[in-house]
């Protein structure tokens, strides 16, 4: 299971904190969080480049192992186009907010 969100270091979608030269230097590529369980499963290891694909597309970059993570769940921030997650994401609108399903998907990784 995906779930997409921020990091501290930017906001929004990173059209502003990543031309900051400070901000971006901190934080300066896309990662998705694995729990090391799961990388060890795949064979894989911290660092690692890794496919994630769901039904609607899939983008590949390196994994960075957490225990903030569930087993079965990844994160990937929203913010870097060059990994965009919103290629995974569902855009099925919710009938009375009119907000896009943009948080979750079911994803599957692929060393």
């Amino acid at each position: 299971m995906l779930n997409t969100g921020r990091v501290l270091e930017h906001w929004h979608t990173g059209t502003m904190t990543r031309r900051s030269y400070a901000l971006d230097a901190i934080r300066p590529d896309p990662f998705v969080e694995v729990h090391p369980d799961d990388l060890s499963k795949l064979g894989m290891a911290d660092g690692q480049e890794l496919t994630v694909r769901s039904r609607r597309g899939a983008i590949r970059l390196p994994a960075k192992s957490s225990t903030g993570v569930q087993p079965g769940a990844v994160f990937i921030p929203f913010h870097f186009r060059e990994a965009a997650a919103n290629v995974l994401t569902n855009d099925a609108l919710d009938p009375y907010g009119k907000i896009p399903e943009f948080k979750f998907c079911a994803v599957r990784l692929e060393a």
